[in-house]
């Protein structure tokens, strides 16, 4: 019981004054079910967080795996066994799914407490708690890297992406290669975002994966599929959808390169770059990083590459333009050469 007291007052929560408040209206405080107290949560705390899809994304992880199990539950009863009975059928199938349950959880348990709908011990904790039921994550969770289609491999490719009836997803794929962006930063690329007199994409930071300003150097062949595409006055959108206002799906890239009997997927275009920039060229690893928009180092490393070294950036994107537009002879790949 100390110790449950101490955890409460680590988290602003006077001990006496919740056993009063628990005693004084029972069924007003101690009958929320783990569901109520969940919907609480996430009403709560929607507005923090980046778009509705991660709101959406909440709610149905805890309707798919939570809810069937204890939702009715009510919140104060809440224990490790009813955590475990969520968690053990998932644990090693679905790890990277589990383990976001598991913290969601232990924020909504956490919520509770500060609420003063339970007083008991955060049962969903991971550090000496649950570590000691089961296994790490790292241990059961085989990380799958996207299927990336051999640098040596993506003139070739570029040249059949090509020879595809012309549209958009076409365009946008090469796209999507020439700036080894991500998938969802190409297909809602809007037109504010792009100036192609000084051949630069800003995608903004609500849009990046790492919330920062990510300004992408075009070589010739990206300005050039950008300017190929006609652009309506009302038109948000590069890469527009079949419905008007709205963007290409985050499939349509996907299901053209099923078309093409490819197995690799957008995403791994990325991974060709960076081991195109790693096998053949003499870029520092730094600014191929900065070129996947990935924090490198410190905020101030990080902020001198993006902005001191564009040029720099500029050159290496012109040089993989060149590399994709150009099929490698075997010999090149056996002698080890580089080029910048």
């Amino acid at each position: 019981m100390a110790q449950q007291y101490r955890s409460m007052v680590l988290k602003g929560v006077d001990p006496k004054e919740a056993r009063d408040r628990s005693n004084a209206a029972p069924n007003a405080v101690q009958d929320k079910s783990f569901q109520w107290c969940a919907e609480q949560y996430i009403e709560a705390h929607k507005d923090e967080w980046r778009n509705s899809k991660h709101t959406h994304q909440w709610g149905q992880s805890l309707q798919d795996f939570v809810y069937p199990k204890i939702g009715d539950v009510p919140i104060r009863e809440i224990d490790v066994h009813h955590v475990m009975k969520v968690l053990k059928p998932i644990w090693k199938t679905i790890n990277p799914t589990a383990t976001r349950v598991r913290g969601r959880m232990e924020r909504i348990l956490g919520w509770a407490a500060i609420s003063s709908y339970r007083s008991a011990e955060n049962p969903a904790r991971w550090q000496a708690f649950l570590s000691e039921l089961l296994p790490k994550p790292s241990k059961v969770n085989k990380v799958k890297h996207h299927t990336a289609i051999p640098h040596a491999e993506i003139a070739t490719f570029v040249t059949k992406l090509r020879q595809q009836p012309d549209g958009v997803s076409v365009r946008a794929l090469e796209f999507l290669a020439l700036t080894a962006a991500r998938t969802g930063e190409v297909i809602a690329a809007c037109w504010t975002e792009f100036d192609l007199d000084k051949k630069i994409w800003t995608v903004p930071a609500e849009r990046t994966k790492a919330h920062r300003v990510h300004v992408v150097p075009l070589s010739d062949r990206a300005v050039e599929i950008i300017k190929s595409i006609g652009h309506l006055p009302d038109e948000k959108f590069v890469f527009r959808g079949i419905k008007h206002g709205q963007h290409i799906s985050n499939m349509t890239m996907l299901q053209l390169m099923r078309r093409m009997k490819l197995k690799a997927v957008p995403h791994g275009m990325r991974s060709t770059f960076r081991d195109w920039a790693a096998d053949m060229t003499d870029f520092p690893r730094e600014l191929a990083e900065a070129a996947l928009a990935h924090v490198v180092g410190d905020k101030t490393e990080a902020a001198y590459l993006r902005t001191t070294r564009l040029d720099r950036r500029r050159a290496m994107m012109d040089a993989w333009a060149h590399y994709c537009a150009t099929p490698i002879a075997p010999a090149e790949l056996d002698t080890g050469a580089k080029s910048t």
